[in-house]
């Protein structure tokens, strides 16, 4: 049987693909770290990796015993992380991501919570798109992140949680020359478009309304993941700013924006949710967290 010390050692020449660096990354001299993988292919009585002039690669066999090498490797490190809060009967630290359009509308009050009820833990929230944060909860720097998630689809490693509906408009200033009548939506464009990183679904919406071909690029004239900075935008130039109600409401400028009527777009939605890795078990203050989140979506 192997041990945990082994399957370490596997999953660092399967990442590195190269023996020396495989042996630097786990602290063992390349002989001394050679030998344990030959003992491994021994043990299990087949060739995992096969050996190139100046790298390796995984056979068959190496690619199925390295993804359960991960798993195995991440429930080691959950076991470790809930021994420890056991034992000290703390809740931990946390880490989590938030899209624009949540941070915008739910991190400040979260926040305050629960900084009101657990003030000794240690909170790190970070703002980004969701492909970024994606990339982050993939190597484990982030917990979870809420974002939009039209774009994510279904996969096995990922767990989607609905969160809440937003829905999208089109903003400028109260005195801008658009506000008082049905904008053309094309008239609008000439004043330039700000947003976030557009969904997919989105992005071929606005394409089509604009008549742009196929393979033509939508360029937009600020693109920003800011949402404070658009509402900045809108409020002290032209821009026609793509944001959220819940957005323009909670920032306290439902007096200062006014909404577009434009009929060639329909209503558009955001639906956020909350993503997590499916095989990970959430810690003590990521579901406090969580919980804290989905309280305030439903009041």
């Amino acid at each position: 049987m192997l041990n945990l010390t082994q399957i370490n050692h596997l999953v660092a020449l399967a990442e590195e693909r190269h023996f020396a660096r495989a042996a630097a990354r786990v602290h063992l001299s390349q002989p001394a770290f050679s030998r344990s993988i030959q003992a491994i292919e021994r043990k299990a009585d087949l060739r995992l990796f096969e050996r190139q002039p100046g790298s390796v690669r995984l056979t068959s066999a190496g690619e199925f015993f390295i993804q359960q090498a991960r798993q195995l490797l991440l429930s080691a490190r959950n076991l470790e992380r809930d021994i420890v809060l056991y034992r000290t009967a703390d809740l931990g630290d946390i880490a989590f991501g938030m899209g624009p359009f949540p941070a915008a509308t739910l991190l400040r009050e979260a926040l305050s919570q629960l900084r009101q009820r657990h003030p000794r833990v240690s909170i790190r929230a970070e703002i980004n798109n969701w492909r970024q944060l994606h990339e982050n909860l993939e190597r484990e720097d982030i917990e979870f992140f809420v974002a939009t998630i039209a774009d994510i689809g279904n996969t096995a490693a990922l767990d989607i949680r609905p969160l809440v509906r937003q829905k999208v408009d089109f903003y400028v200033r109260t005195d801008h020359p658009l506000a008082n009548a049905e904008t053309p939506f094309v008239a609008m464009w000439d004043y330039g478009v700000a947003a976030t990183k557009l969904t997919t679904t989105l992005r071929q919406r606005l394409a089509k309304e604009l008549r742009l071909e196929q393979d033509s690029e939508l360029t937009l004239a600020v693109q920003c993941d800011d949402v404070d900075f658009l509402h900045h935008l809108a409020l002290t130039s032209d821009t026609v700013i793509i944001s959220t109600d819940s957005a323009v409401n909670k920032k306290g400028h439902d007096v200062l924006l006014r909404k577009l009527i434009i009929r060639e777009i329909p209503t558009v939605d955001l639906q956020i949710g909350i993503v997590s890795l499916r095989n990970r078990t959430p810690s003590p203050m990521a579901k406090i967290v969580m919980q804290t989140l989905e309280h305030l979506c439903a009041n």
